[in-house]
């Protein structure tokens, strides 16, 4: 049976995204990424674990005045606030602008972020000029040709709606997936958002079945 390979690549142009104006603390640089990449990048975000403020007391601890009994000022404000962006996981944030001036992650920060998505590896490129450009790709094994089309279909609705690029490679039933940032020649966090959302694509029924033995 003769091999069949194609490949398939997907630009998208960036969404406009407009920065929140309820942001009530001071935005810090992603607590994971290295002090030089902190210094360059432009991936501005807020407190790990944002602001959620203290709970208001239960109905039995006010009438057991229970402030009365403790030393603090009785005139706390009790607040509850929404988590910051950070706090979500990837899959529930959005690609942010990207520019030519921005430094890719370096490696050691890619390895970091590796953890929080499922089935992807770093895959390092060497060009023509000799510098190394390091990529995200995974594979995917499937029932037959169609089941593989048929995910590309449902990954390309996804990486269209998050405004990133792709390329695929399909060889028989076997689907590749590489995400990089092209305009700065390496990874960004955009591409670790775009494969979490990936990784939440049903495709239960595009794997093969798995025999049961007696």
């Amino acid at each position: 049976m003769a091999t069949t390979s194609t490949t398939t690549s997907l630009f998208y142009p960036h969404p406009s995204i407009k920065p929140s104006s309820t942001t009530s603390s001071p935005p810090t640089l992603l607590p994971f990424l290295s002090p030089r990449t902190r210094r360059t990048t432009r991936i501005m975000v807020t407190d790990f674990l944002g602001d959620f403020g203290a709970r208001d007391p239960f109905p039995e601890e006010l009438e057991s005045n229970f402030g009365e009994k403790v030393l603090g000022n009785m005139s706390t404000e009790h607040k509850i606030l929404i988590p910051q962006a950070i706090a979500l996981a990837l899959s529930q944030q959005s690609c942010i602008p990207v520019s030519p001036t921005d430094t890719p992650l370096s490696k050691d920060d890619a390895k970091q972020l590796l953890f929080k998505v499922i089935g992807w590896r770093l895959l390092e490129n060497e060009q023509e000029d000799g510098k190394t450009v390091l990529k995200l790709t995974c594979l995917w094994k499937l029932k037959d040709v169609e089941a593989g089309v048929e995910l590309k279909d449902r990954i390309s609705k996804v990486v269209e709606s998050a405004g990133h690029s792709l390329v695929f490679q399909q060889e028989d039933n076997k689907v590749t997936a590489v995400l990089w940032t092209q305009i700065i020649g390496g990874l960004s966090i955009n591409d670790f958002i775009v494969a979490a959302k990936i990784d939440e694509v049903n495709i239960s029924d595009l794997l093969p079945r798995k025999r049961s033995w007696a």
